[in-house]
């Protein structure tokens, strides 16, 4: 049965904020998978994992750019491509965020190093149930407009669809409620299980000099481990709450306010990223600031870490976190 809600009209000066968020983020998972290419040191686990986050981050703003760019008035062909694109890699996009957290809890909390089976895992479920929804969802002609009352003149799923709440959750819903409580529940556990070992470690501070120097970066570390799922829940909530106020006919949904959050909310996952594991990342910041000729170039290495030598990179999984490597024992 269609929605009895008109049209969600998006002017020029609500779009023109979500097209900037959605060039901030282009750029930001750029920035992110240069890093990756220009300093072969940085390749840790988790930053591999990020690296595939980034893929898929920049995938969906570029598809998010079209969309909104555009502003469909109804179903086509680049509206279901659009669609489908954007679909696919926001999807994916919650897959490879839970799974960056889920690795984090395994190699701190757990200390058990993650294998090949695991990664792979990551890879059939964060590609693979994405591409499977996708793909359906486009056979079955369920991609289309929707009067951009769950967008913001992008295309997503069509409203006119009689089991179109059914693949709104599939297409991306089900997926974000999910990651509302897996993120704050895993990095909780490693944020009090950081706090465990540096009581622990507190103990042996009059016998290790160092310990007190170490403080500044825990800090740091704390900050990140409550900002990561608070960014996330801030940025999709909007998204959220359109979804819901679709699902009751309330004229809210075409509240100004709300559609431009809503926007820059699913537009900017990348560009925050960028702020969390470039701008606000030490080493990664020394040799950006190196490479831009606003520093001493020189070869950094992580906090709290000595000089590596090779094949020892994916085993300290706290890295991106900025966490001094004794502040999290395995035992």
């Amino acid at each position: 049965m269609p929605s009895p809600l008109p049209p969600t009209r998006v002017p020029l000066a609500e779009r023109v904020p979500v097209l900037l968020s959605c060039a901030l983020s282009c750029a930001g998972s750029a920035l992110l998978l240069c890093s990756q290419a220009l300093w072969p040191e940085l390749r840790t686990r988790p930053r591999q994992l990020l690296l595939h986050l980034s893929l898929a981050d920049l995938l969906s703003a570029l598809s998010y750019f079209y969309g909104v760019l555009r502003d469909f008035q109804g179903t086509s062909w680049d509206c279901v491509l659009q669609g489908a694109l954007s679909t696919f890699a926001n999807t994916s996009s919650f897959f490879w965020t839970m799974a960056i957290a889920l690795y984090l809890y395994l190699s701190i909390v757990r200390a058990s190093p993650a294998g090949q089976g695991l990664l792979w895992g990551f890879h059939a479920v964060s590609w693979g149930v994405p591409l499977a929804i996708t793909v359906a969802a486009v056979a079955l002609r369920k991609i289309g407009y929707d009067a951009s009352n769950v967008s913001v003149g992008w295309c997503w799923v069509n409203l006119d669809a009689e089991d179109r709440l059914l693949w709104m959750l599939l297409a991306g819903k089900l997926w974000e409620i999910l990651a509302y409580v897996t993120l704050p529940v895993l990095y909780l556990l490693i944020r009090k299980h950081i706090n465990r070992a540096r009581a622990a470690l507190s103990e042996y501070r009059p016998i290790l000099p160092a310990a007190p120097a170490l403080r500044p970066r825990a800090s740091l570390a704390d900050k990140k481990l409550i900002l990561i799922p608070l960014i996330f829940i801030f940025l999709r909530i909007w998204s959220t709450v359109r979804f819901v106020l679709t699902l009751c006919d309330s004229p809210a949904v075409q509240n100004p306010v709300l559609v431009v959050l809503h926007g820059i909310g699913n537009t900017f996952q990348g560009g925050a990223n960028c702020i969390l594991f470039v701008l606000c990342t030490r080493a990664v910041r020394a040799r950006l600031l190196a490479l831009l000729g606003c520093s001493p170039a020189a070869r950094l290495p992580w906090p709290g870490q000595r000089p590596q030598t090779r094949g020892d990179g994916d085993r300290d999984g706290d890295k991106d976190l900025d966490v001094p490597k004794p502040l999290l024992p395995s035992t």
